[in-house]
C-alpha cells in the first residue's frame, strides 16, 4: 500500500486521534497514490497510524478514515460507515421532523461528506478527495440503507472543493429529480425548501434546536413580543417565533428571492401576513437605519452568515460580529433579548463571547448570558475533533 510517513514528532495528534494531517507534518510519500486513494500512515519510526484518503492538493494533506492499519477501506467500509451514521440518528426522524443531518463528515468517519434529509429526499455534498473517489460506493450504501428514498440529489457546488483539487458538482445522483419545493415540518413549524437552490444543501438544519429556543423565547414572555429577525434568510427564526405568540416579526435580508419564500412560509403557517416585515436591505446598513427612526424591539436574532471561512480573516471577521452585536444592542428594549450566532470556525467560543461582551459595552449597555447555544443534535461533535463544532451562539438579557 501506498504510505505517508510523518515527520519526527508530527503524531501527536493522531495518537489522540485528531483525524486530519496537514502537509506541514508529512515527510514523504512513498509509492503514487491518486487524489483520494488510502494510503497508510506511519509515524517517523516507521509506527502504523491507521489508513487515510490522501489529497496532494490540499493543506489537509490525508483524512483518516480510522486509526486501525489493519482494516480494509472499500465499499463494504463505507456501506458500514454509512449505516452506522444513519443509525445513530435514526430516533430524530419522525412524522413532526422530516428534515436531518444524516451524515456529518468526519464526526462520521466520512471525512468530507454531507447528507441532509428532506422527507423523500437526500441532499449531499462530496466535499473530500476521499469520498469523491468512493462517490459510486456511497450512492449505492445510501441506496442500500434507505431504500424508501426517492431521489439523491447532489449539492458539492461549493468553493471548498477547489482546494482538494476538485471541480465543483451539483445535480441528481439516483432516483427521481427533487420538486421544486420540500414542505420540511419542524414540530408544526412548515418551510418550503428548495434542495436545487437553497443554501447549503436546501436549508439550515443545524439551527433546528435555536428555532426552538427562540419559540420558547417568545412563548415565555408575559407580552407578545417585537422580534427582528437580521440575515433572515426565508424566515426561520421569524417563523419560530410567530409560533410561540410573538406580535410582529421584521424579517431583514440581501435576497429578494429569499424574502419572496419567506412570505410563503408565512402563509403556509397560516399566519396574516400583516404580522411580518419583509425587509430587503444590508443589514449593517438598515440597522443604523432602524437606530435613527428610534426603533426598538424585544428580541434581536442575528444569523449571519460565516465571516470568516480561514483563520487569517479572523479580524475582519471579528469587526463584523462586533458591529452588528453593537448596532443591535442599542435597539433592544430593557428587559429584552440578544440572540446571536457565528459559524466561523476560526471564531472559537471563547472569543464570540469576548466580542459579544465588548459590543455591549461600546454601545453603553449591560447584560448576562442566559443560555450558550450550539448546533442541533444531529450535527454530531466528534470529541476528538473540536471543528466539528462550528455554530456557536448566545442569549443575552439585557438591562
Amino acid at each position: 500500500m501506498n504510505t505517508l510517513h510523518l515527520s519526527k514528532g508530527r503524531e501527536s495528534s493522531l495518537l489522540r486521534h485528531h483525524p486530519w494531517v496537514f502537509s506541514g507534518a508529512v515527510a514523504k510519500v512513498s509509492g503514487n497514490p491518486a487524489n483520494g486513494e488510502t494510503v497508510k500512515v506511519v509515524d517517523a519510526s516507521g509506527r502504523e497510524l491507521g489508513l487515510a484518503a490522501y489529497s496532494p492538493h490540499s493543506q489537509i494533506r490525508a483524512r483518516m478514515w480510522g486509526f486501525d492499519p489493519n482494516a480494509v477501506i472499500d465499499a463494504d467500509f463505507i456501506r458500514r460507515q454509512v449505516q452506522a451514521a444513519i443509525n445513530r440518528r435514526g430516533h430524530l426522524f419522525h412524522e413532526k421532523r422530516n428534515g436531518l443531518r444524516l451524515i456529518y463528515g468526519e464526526s462520521d468517519q466520512l471525512p468530507g461528506l454531507v447528507v441532509d434529509r428532506y422527507g423523500d429526499f437526500l441532499s449531499c455534498q462530496i466535499l473530500s478527495s476521499g469520498t469523491e473517489y468512493w462517490r459510486q460506493a456511497i450512492i449505492d450504501a445510501l441506496q442500500y440503507t434507505l431504500p424508501e428514498i426517492k431521489g439523491i440529489y447532489e449539492r458539492s457546488d461549493v468553493a471548498v472543493r477547489k482546494h482538494e483539487g476538485l471541480e465543483q458538482r451539483k445535480g441528481l445522483l439516483a432516483g427521481a429529480e427533487p420538486p421544486d419545493y420540500i414542505t420540511l415540518n419542524e414540530q408544526g413549524r412548515q418551510y418550503l425548501v428548495s434542495i436545487v437552490d437553497g443554501h447549503k444543501t436546501g436549508y439550515y438544519l443545524d439551527q433546528f434546536d435555536n428555532r426552538n429556543v427562540v419559540q420558547q423565547l417568545c412563548a415565555a414572555r408575559s407580552q407578545p413580543a417585537t422580534v427582528l429577525n437580521c440575515f433572515s434568510y426565508t424566515g426561520g427564526f421569524g417563523i419560530a417565533a410567530l409560533h410561540g405568540g410573538a406580535a410582529h416579526v421584521t424579517n431583514v435580508d440581501s435576497s429578494g428571492p429569499a424574502l419572496e419564500l419567506a412570505g410563503r412560509n408565512l402563509q403556509l403557517n397560516g399566519f396574516d401576513p400583516d404580522q411580518a416585515e419583509l425587509v430587503q436591505a444590508n443589514v449593517f446598513e438598515y440597522l443604523r437605519e432602524l437606530k435613527q427612526q428610534g426603533r426598538q424591539f424585544d428580541i434581536v436574532v442575528l444569523d449571519p452568515p460565516k465571516f470568516a471561512e480561514t483563520k487569517h480573516q479572523f479580524k475582519r471577521a471579528a469587526r463584523a460580529y462586533k458591529d452588528i452585536a453593537l448596532q443591535a444592542a442599542q435597539l433592544i428594549k430593557p428587559g429584552g433579548y440578544l440572540v446571536t450566532f457565528s459559524c466561523s470556525g476560526a471564531i472559537d467560543p471563547g472569543l464570540f463571547q469576548k466580542i459579544t461582551a465588548d459590543a455591549l459595552l461600546d454601545a453603553g449597555r449591560s447584560g448576562q448570558i442566559t443560555r450558550f447555544l450550539h448546533q442541533a443534535e444531529d450535527h454530531l461533535v466528534a470529541l476528538p475533533f473540536p471543528e466539528s463544532l462550528y455554530l456557536k451562539g448566545l442569549i443575552c438579557l439585557l438591562d
